[in-house]
């Protein structure tokens, strides 16, 4: 498994949406910026929180002209049901065999337990500008994400 760095392209990839739509990665981002995060269970504590403060924060990223993804291994009628429960209107994609994870090389953690909570920004032209891993602080993903976004607007 070959992990994705920072200045790697984002691979294509298509999946399965919270309604059971098959999403293409690439017709989502849409020459956008794109927030991608990797996260292990709907409707667990953490990923809850996550969830919720992108949610929180989903107008903010839209100034910045960027899409907001969430992947985890669950189903999408489990996705469906975190979404409605949250009220989250960004999408969720259902990797349930992992493919995506495999071909992100996205780790495990807690000693290979968890499925890994990581964040990758990409840039508008599809490029991965910053990578943040932080198992049990939901919050700095948003706050490591937006300064991300704001880094790459000032050097363009």
């Amino acid at each position: 498994m070959s992990h994705i760095k920072i200045g790697d392209k984002l691979p294509s990839f298509q999946l399965p949406d919270q309604n059971g739509e098959v999403c293409s990665i690439d017709e989502i981002r849409n020459g956008k910026n794109l927030v991608l995060y990797f996260y292990p269970k709907d409707e667990t504590l953490v990923c809850t929180r996550q969830a919720c403060a992108f949610r929180d924060n989903y107008e903010v990223f839209k100034e910045n002209e960027c899409e907001v993804v969430g992947i985890s291994s669950d189903s999408p009628e489990s996705h469906q049901r975190f979404a409605t429960n949250h009220n989250l209107s960004f999408t969720l994609l259902s990797d349930t065999d992992n493919k995506v994870r495999k071909l992100l090389g996205v780790p495990r953690d807690m000693f290979g337990l968890l499925s890994g909570r990581y964040t990758y920004v990409i840039n508008k032209n599809g490029l991965i500008v910053h990578i943040f891993n932080d198992h049990f602080s939901a919050a700095r993903h948003i706050d490591e994400a937006l300064k991300a976004l704001q880094n790459e607007r000032k050097s363009n």
